[in-house]
């Protein structure tokens, strides 16, 4: 009986002890983080130190630019989605030889931005001009679509 109880508290101990050193792991990652968030996802944290995820826009940036009627290109996306791990490295580059400077915005650590931009599926790639919606492309393409879909949208 006595083996037991010990057992028990030797497992509670080890248990609270994983989730504590968590936490701690998790915040330690997460300091001076782009975000300005004390805690990130653990799937974000991954991505901190991957180039394809440089150029974040942060939700008060994104509005203040859609305010000043700025043209922009943004690009949804969760670190957790399977489209968006297999967009992400198609059209990064592809971006970057076209010289266009697409913002990106992490849905995972953002929520509300699901409901605020009408997103409804990862990765949403929108085009904005004047400040207003004029063209997204929505979920997984090949390099030639994106890059049509892009060269469209720069000449309009």
């Amino acid at each position: 009986m006595k083996k037991i109880i010990f057992l028990s508290i030797l497992v509670a101990a080890l248990l609270i002890g994983a989730i504590v050193y968590s936490d701690i792991s998790n915040r330690e990652a997460a300091a001076g983080n782009p975000y300005g968030k004390s805690s990130l996802n653990p799937a974000t944290i991954e991505q901190l130190k991957d180039p394809l995820y440089d150029n974040l826009i942060m939700p008060e940036e994104l509005q203040t630019k859609l305010d000043n009627k700025d043209e922009m290109f943004v690009y949804y996306y969760s670190p957790v989605c399977e489209h968006c791990k297999a967009t992400t490295p198609v059209l990064v580059p592809l971006v970057k030889d076209m010289q266009i400077d697409m913002k990106k915005h992490n849905l995972l650590e953002f929520n509300a931005s699901w409901d605020k931009y009408n997103i409804e599926f990862t990765p949403t790639l929108v085009h904005y001009k004047d400040g207003k919606e004029v063209a997204r492309l929505v979920g997984g393409h090949e390099a030639g679509e994106w890059k049509t879909w892009l060269e469209e949208q720069k000449k309009s």
